[in-house]
């Protein structure tokens, strides 16, 4: 009889992929551990043979999974994709994102501008040296290792740190009661999407069972979960 499971996730999802991994659980008396971390940190433990039943990436990292035969490709789905946004402190002024020139003027007059070091933070540094801005903010740009921690670091240094972050993540910690808010989502023209791929992997002993849990995280009703958590 399978009493536990364990699931390693990208954290930008973790709101729905906690509930779906509950509620899954819950309907076969199985325990369900969760564990939420950076997508390079993901990469790095399941690369390097750590344990687990269902791995949640993005779809670079599930790839590399597959090649190396790390996971099942028939259990293999599409959890959904996140859009970045830009957080203030809760008790600052949500200035005017309308696009990327009101954006720039926003970063320009931030004292910090945090950002992380997982798929989205990559994407964030990409983003400020295209616009020119990575020299100029200089010590100014901070990186912390997750996304709660860009939550956290605004939250800490008010009233004028801005964080870019999954609004996924961003809707996670506002939900805890981190003293934030989001600003706007990042402008069309510079918008980054980020795409999460759920698997079983081929080392779980219960083979059945984490396929099952891939497929409830990644079928039509799991959609509608991730809808309500920002996760199109």
């Amino acid at each position: 009889m399978v009493s536990k499971l364990k699931v390693l996730s990208a954290g930008a999802v973790k709101r729905g992929v906690a509930q779906i991994a509950a509620e899954f659980g819950k309907a076969h008396g199985i325990e369900v551990e969760v564990e939420f971390a950076p997508v390079p940190e993901v990469r790095r433990r399941i690369g390097g043979g750590e344990a687990a039943d269902v791995v949640v990436a993005t779809p670079a990292a599930l790839d590399e999974f597959e090649k190396a035969k790390l996971i099942v490709p028939a259990t293999r789905g599409r959890i959904g994709r996140s859009r970045m946004g830009v957080v203030v402190h809760a008790d600052a002024q949500a200035p005017a994102i309308t696009d990327t020139d009101s954006f720039m003027h926003v970063l320009r007059n931030a004292s910090a501008v945090v950002h992380n070091e997982a798929s989205s933070g990559i994407y964030a540094a990409q983003l400020l040296a295209r616009l020119g801005l990575a020299a100029e903010l200089g010590e100014r740009i901070v990186v912390v290792k997750g996304g709660a921690a860009v939550m956290e670091y605004v939250a800490a240094h008010p009233p004028a740190a801005v964080g870019l972050a999954q609004i996924s993540e961003v809707m996670v910690l506002i939900a805890k009661g981190c003293r934030v808010k989001l600003a706007a989502p990042l402008p069309d023209a510079i918008q980054n999407y980020t795409t999460y791929d759920a698997a079983a992997t081929a080392a779980s002993a219960e083979a059945k069972s984490a396929a099952a849990l891939a497929r409830a995280l990644t079928d039509e009703a799991a959609k509608k979960v991730f809808a309500d958590t920002g996760i199109s």
